[in-house]
Parts: structure tokens; sequence; C-alpha cells
């Protein structure tokens, strides 16, 4: 049983984070050099990435709701116009 449904953008945006935190560890430890303007193109590429990834995991999930909705193709639960608003 899930928990809660897969978010693809939400992922990238974390592993976007982590790999700027992994650069900035290394830089820290000493084991490569990294420069501070190096964060500019990686968060900007990884957050828009995960922003279009967002926006497609999002139409899929519309089209499949309206392909599995029945509410628009049935007649209405009453037609004998019982419900009207006065």
């Amino acid at each position: 049983m899930l928990l809660h449904e897969f978010r693809p953008g939400r992922l990238l945006a974390g592993l976007t984070a982590l790999a700027l935190a992994a650069l900035y560890a290394g830089d820290a430890a000493g084991a490569w050099t990294t420069p501070w303007y190096a964060v500019i193109p990686v968060l900007c590429g990884g957050l828009g990435l995960a922003g279009l990834v967002t926006w497609v995991a999002y139409r899929i999930r519309r089209r499949s709701a309206r392909k599995r909705s029945t509410d628009s193709t049935e007649a209405p639960a009453s037609t004998s116009g019982s419900q009207d608003i006065r």
C-alpha cells in the first residue's frame, strides 16, 4: 500500500540539493576546488528541470483522471427537476 503518490519533480529538486551539498562538501574536505558561482547553473538547471517534470507529471495525471472519470459520460443522478434552486 502506497502512503502517497510519486512526485518526480520533488525527487529532482531533492537530488539537486544533494548534488550541491556534495559539491560543496567535497570542496570543504579538500577533495577538489569548487568556485562560488557553481551553485547558479546547478541550482537553476535542477530546479528548472524539476518544474518541467512536475508539469509533465501533472498533465499525465489529469489525462488519466479524465479517462477514468465516468461523471461526464453518464446521465445525471436526477432529471426530475426536484433539485431546482429556489
